[in-house]
């Protein structure tokens, strides 16, 4: 199955790559534009990613596109709460892979805040993300599960996160499988972004992304959530 397989919504773009080089190349390319058009429209521009190793090679393509950098803003749309030094850390990836050579001008603001509960530290987080302008470009990913950002099928929190109306920008989250509790940002927010961006490998998540396609309840595969315009995908096999 290829990606031009998919019955896409309207609006919905999908790309497709002949390999990670390539798809990271690429992505790195339309995110820079973005950001430079905004910047050049409104003086400053937000860019919010996901962790985890899909992003490495991404990552270290945009740090090479000529950007005014010290006008952009880098945040996340999900963390693990585990201090900024661990090697789980999102924050972490961020400055070893993308916050080099120029692009270290960018400024980051992170989720990770040290509080005696994870409520505590999502709360912490939320009066932090009161910073946060309007995002201008938002990179997702996606697991096997369907979910994306920190929202995880049966996680507790997951129908408040997933609301329309949810007032909180950010979330504790729960990953059933995964030992770290999380930070996330919520639906609305995530939602608001101008360009978002979904970036995936291989033929296993190629049919996860059809089988979210299908689906009604986002509670399931909390990534069906966000397909639709003007969503664009970016695969690779």
């Amino acid at each position: 199955m290829a990606i031009s397989d998919l019955e896409l919504p309207v609006g919905v773009v999908a790309r497709s790559h002949s390999d990670a080089q390539h798809l990271a190349r690429a992505l790195a390319e339309n995110v820079a534009g973005v950001l430079r058009d905004a910047i050049d429209s409104r003086g400053q521009a937000t860019l919010v990613v996901s962790g985890g190793r899909s992003p490495i090679a991404f990552f270290k393509a945009l740090s090479q596109q000529t950007l005014p950098w010290n006008k952009v803003l880098v945040s996340l749309a999900d963390e693990r709460w585990v201090p900024t030094s661990h090697e789980d850390s999102n924050e972490a990836l961020v400055r070893r892979h993308l916050l080099q050579g120029p692009a270290a001008e960018a400024q980051l603001l992170g989720l990770y805040q040290s509080a005696a509960s994870l409520e505590q530290a999502a709360e912490l987080a939320e009066q932090a993300l009161r910073d946060l302008p309007g995002i201008d470009v938002l990179i997702l990913g996606m697991g096997t599960d369907g979910h994306t950002a920190s929202l995880f099928p049966d996680s507790p929190n997951l129908d408040e996160a997933l609301s329309e109306d949810c007032s909180r920008r950010c979330l504790p989250m729960l990953a059933p499988s995964v030992p770290h509790q999380r930070l996330t940002l919520t639906l609305p927010l995530l939602r608001a972004a101008r360009l978002p961006l979904l970036s995936i490998e291989g033929p296993g998540k190629l049919a996860v992304l059809e089988q979210a396609l299908q689906q009604d309840n986002h509670k399931n595969m909390p990534i069906s959530a966000f397909l639709r315009a003007p969503l664009e995908i970016y695969w690779c096999p």
